[in-house]
């Protein structure tokens, strides 16, 4: 909600990133140093369901989750003087799929190795989560196919959703910069930029129209088109009820997703007729 009101993204933004992440679907969060892709995407993982497993994998504690959340935070370890003792990403990562995890979300993707065991958890069935730097959705596309990640271009099409962030040190501002998905064409990767940033606007602004992830959620939930808007405007709108009423705490926002989660009709007779959390 915070983002929301100080203009770092829309509703209708993260109403698109609570679909995806319900639905079990995977998304990268791009951006330079300092943009906040951490701080992006541990906002997104409260709209997890609550009964869903999730392995975290860290080299430095950031990530905060809501306490109704089944988590497994998992760090990495330095070596000792003696160069013994220590537990690399990728040894997280390899025995992270022993713990059956239903949500895998992965601090920064570094090196071809952790990208390949990375893609195949996706490709098995994992819904996953994580941090890379690049710029823009062109540059995600050509970090990840070029050395020193080098992931196969086809690799690319279990990624539903790519969120860049971009910082202006000038205006002291953080803003979501693009939301792309990514279109994989025989060994050619394109991005199709959903939603992007107008700075002469200050504005967060509809692009191009999807040509991959509607129909995916279609496929996984067999809604229709027009019931997919529905939800969203639904999503948009407690959202909303969320930043009127200044719900922010990890607490709060985690018993509105309880909620949510437990008794929709409830959670939205609260927001429809605007009334406090504190009646539920």
């Amino acid at each position: 909600t915070d983002l929301i009101k100080n203009g770092s993204c829309t509703a209708d933004v993260f109403a698109l990133l609570w679909l995806a992440i319900e639905y079990e679907m995977t998304i990268l969060f791009s951006g330079g140093t300092a943009t906040g892709k951490t701080t992006f995407l541990n906002v997104c993982m409260p709209f997890i369901p609550i009964n869903h497993r999730i392995v975290s994998i860290e080299d430095t504690r950031e990530l905060l989750l809501p306490a109704t959340l089944y988590w497994a935070p998992l760090v990495m370890r330095q070596p000792n003087p003696e160069g013994k003792g220590e537990v690399t990403m990728l040894d997280l990562l390899v025995n992270s799929l022993r713990m059956r995890p239903d949500r895998i979300i992965v601090g920064e993707i570094r090196r071809q190795r952790e990208a390949e065991v990375l893609f195949e958890a996706m490709h098995t069935g994992h819904s996953v989560y994580a941090t890379l730097h690049a710029d823009t959705a062109a540059e995600t596309i050509s970090r990840l196919t070029h050395p020193p990640i080098n992931v196969p271009p086809n690799l690319l099409d279990a990624v539903n959703l790519n969120v860049v962030l971009f910082r202006d040190r000038k205006k002291g501002i953080r803003r979501v910069l693009q939301v792309a998905e990514l279109i994989v064409d025989e060994n050619k990767v394109t991005p199709n930029i959903l939603y992007r940033f107008k700075p002469s606007e200050d504005k967060i602004i509809e692009h191009a129209k999807s040509l991959k992830f509607y129909d995916e959620v279609t496929r996984y939930t067999g809604m229709s088109y027009q019931d997919i808007v529905k939800d969203l405007a639904k999503r948009k709108g407690i959202l909303m009820w969320m930043v009127k009423n200044e719900i922010r705490s990890i607490t709060e926002i985690s018993k509105v997703m309880t909620l949510y989660y437990s008794d929709e009709k409830k959670l939205l007779d609260v927001v429809n007729k605007n009334k406090k959390l504190s009646s539920i």
